[in-house]
């Protein structure tokens, strides 16, 4: 009877969950199915017609330099992008947690660079790097900081950096947010006792604080490296993948091949490339964050 019961249940856990699956299964896995099927022929604007070449195209784009800058400045932009976000959004949720007068309209201008969008942030943000209208550049020469304008988006050693910077300013809301909501859930007792026990404010921002947030600063990591690794609006907007593919990345060269280009085989490919890095790139997190955490608890 007691199996009869829990059969039962099962089938009809299954059946709530069926249209979630098939939905999913429709809007995510198909398609990307359906990418690496596409890779495996190549088409273009003259011969459109598609033509079955099988992985060719991996070992010629594997063999390009190319593919390996992108790959190198998909890392940096990431990584950059990542470390800032989530640096500056912490200790500015920090100074949010504080009784501060105004707290409310603080509050509230954090959150403006998040809720524009890209294109809108990376118009403006062009007009500000301009090298001579742009207001970065004036308030450099102003302190005496530079003696001429700069083409920030125009030299290829600090166009990344420039871009990062945008997508940093952009995103730090996002993390702000998601800290400033864990931080609120730090159990006060726990800070009290450490204050009375001598702790300074550093000692209990190490010793209570940050362990009472890791599980959601983890969480935070993980969205943010998913969402900036799939960014396209703000570089494409601001430098379409240039100077001399120093700001390429894996979203911005499939648009440039898939439809700038017409060669969808190949964007294709790029496509099924940078799914399969991602994915790397996620795992690697989740296990560092797995065994951190075991190694924590032992």
């Amino acid at each position: 009877m007691r199996s009869s019961k829990r059969n039962s249940e099962l089938w009809i856990a299954f059946g709530f969950m069926m249209p979630a699956a098939i939905l999913v299964s429709v809007l995510m896995y198909w398609p990307m199915v359906d990418t690496f099927r596409e890779s495996l022929f190549a088409s273009s604007f003259i011969n459109p017609t598609p033509e079955y070449v099988g992985f060719e195209t991996y070992r010629r784009i594997l063999a390009d330099p190319v593919f390996w800058q992108i790959l190198r400045n998909s890392v940096v932009w990431t990584m950059g992008v990542v470390l800032l976000q989530n640096v500056v959004g912490f200790f500015i949720a920090l100074l949010l947690n504080q009784q501060l007068p105004g707290q409310g309209i603080l509050r509230s201008l954090v959150l403006l660079p998040w809720v524009l969008p890209g294109v809108v942030v990376a118009i403006l943000w062009r007009f500000m790097y301009d090298p001579q209208l742009g207001l970065v550049n004036s308030f450099l020469m102003r302190f005496g900081a530079i003696d001429r304008g700069i083409g920030w988006l125009a030299e290829p050693s600090i166009a990344m950096a420039a871009v990062i910077f945008v997508a940093f300013w952009k995103g730090f809301p996002f993390s702000t947010v998601i800290f400033l909501a864990a931080l609120q859930n730090v159990d006060k007792e726990q800070i009290e006792a450490a204050k009375v026990d001598g702790a300074g404010p550093v000692r209990r921002l190490i010793d209570v604080v940050i362990p009472a947030i890791a599980p959601v600063a983890a969480v935070n990591v993980l969205l943010t490296t998913i969402l900036t690794f799939n960014y396209f609006d703000i570089i494409y907007v601001l430098t379409r993948g240039g100077p001399l593919n120093k700001t390429a990345i894996f979203p911005t060269r499939i648009y440039e091949v898939g439809f700038g280009q017409f060669r969808f085989g190949e964007a294709a490919a790029y496509g099924t490339i940078s799914v399969l890095v991602l994915v790397l790139v996620v795992a690697s997190l989740m296990m560092f964050r797995f065994f951190g955490y075991k190694e924590v608890r032992s």
